[in-house]
């Protein structure tokens, strides 16, 4: 049996390895490495290296709290609170009660974050209003998860207390939304231009998509300073369009995971996985996001009852993982 890496794929390894970013070009080439082979698990190991002495043992958890599970009328294809797809019928919002109840226990978990999403349609003056309450009430940075912003609308959210905001150009973006790739990557420019951190992942990751168009994505999350990137496989809830193509596992997500962080390079200061699983730990992750309230992967109300990973087993997992989550964020 030969053991040797090609040594195409090792000399990607190795300048990877220096935390200085790899190419498109060679992104691609690790992506295409078979599972279950001598360098995929090389790809894996250099990744896991990286993140454990760059971000220094920090296990990273994020709360994620879905505002309202109102149906959406901007039809994204892949998410289950697309009207289309008639899954969610009563426009409705978690009451303030509940999204702070929400919040006190991150704090009492030691959260590092909380992220606010909302769907698009949703009242921005609403989610400025959420900001400025929660902010006053626990001591957890806030990021927002809503829609495309101008500048006025980016300093809008600072001033409400939010300290960055999760967005991202989504796999198909154009196609399977109703969305301009221009216009998200304006909104990260805008982000960038009035102080607010850029949080990011590669996402929605099908079996379908080409190797080419994530790597694109990899790279934009570097040029343009995400925070954190990572990679998030798509949930194909019952019914969805493309139950069809099917879903990638865990297994092939943290080949993602990792070449994702080996692209970021220096530039990240933590590198997340959605849904939380163990194997990415080993692959370069070490950002989790807990979730209650909507979930645009789940078809409950609430997702906390159903696919949704609570505080305390995104905790254990991390813990188990050899990442600890008592540790001060690098990120936010």
């Amino acid at each position: 049996m030969v053991l040797n890496l090609d040594r195409k794929i090792e000399n990607i390894l190795v300048k990877g390895a220096d935390n200085q970013g790899i190419s498109k070009e060679e992104a691609v080439d690790l992506l295409r490495i078979k599972l279950d082979t001598r360098a995929y698990y090389s790809l894996l190991y250099t990744a896991n290296e990286l993140s454990r002495k760059s971000f220094n043992g920090v296990g990273e958890n994020h709360l994620h709290i879905g505002v309202n599970s109102t149906p959406c009328k901007l039809n994204c294809e892949f998410c289950s609170l697309a009207t289309m797809h008639d899954i969610f019928h009563d426009e409705y919002e978690f009451p303030w009660k509940q999204i702070l109840s929400w919040g006190k226990e991150a704090e009492l978990k030691k959260s590092h974050g909380i992220n606010l999403m909302t769907t698009g349609t949703y009242g921005f003056d609403k989610l400025l209003e959420i900001g400025k309450k929660l902010s006053k009430e626990i001591a957890i940075p806030l990021i927002a998860n809503t829609r495309d912003l101008s500048h006025k609308d980016a300093e809008k959210l600072l001033e409400a207390g939010y300290i960055g905001m999760y967005h991202a150009v989504r796999l198909g973006e154009g196609i399977v939304t109703p969305f301009k790739v221009s216009k998200r990557i304006n909104t990260i420019k805008v982000l960038n231009d009035v102080g607010l951190k850029w949080m990011n992942c590669i996402e929605p990751i099908g079996p379908e998509h080409e190797y080419e168009e994530v790597a694109d994505l990899m790279l934009l999350a570097r040029n343009y300073g995400a925070v954190y990137s990572g990679a998030m496989r798509r949930i194909n809830f019952p019914g969805s369009p493309f139950e069809k193509h099917g879903m990638i596992t865990e297994q092939e997500m943290a080949k993602f995971v990792a070449v994702s962080r080996l692209v970021m390079g220096d530039v990240a200061k933590a590198h997340c996985t959605h849904e939380p699983n163990t194997f990415s730990l080993a692959a370069g992750a070490n950002l989790f996001f807990p979730e209650v309230g909507s979930s645009p992967r789940d078809n409950e109300e609430d997702t906390s009852n159903c696919r949704g990973k609570s505080l305390d087993e995104c905790r254990l997992m991390l813990t188990e993982m050899g990442w600890d989550p008592d540790l001060e964020s690098n990120c936010v």
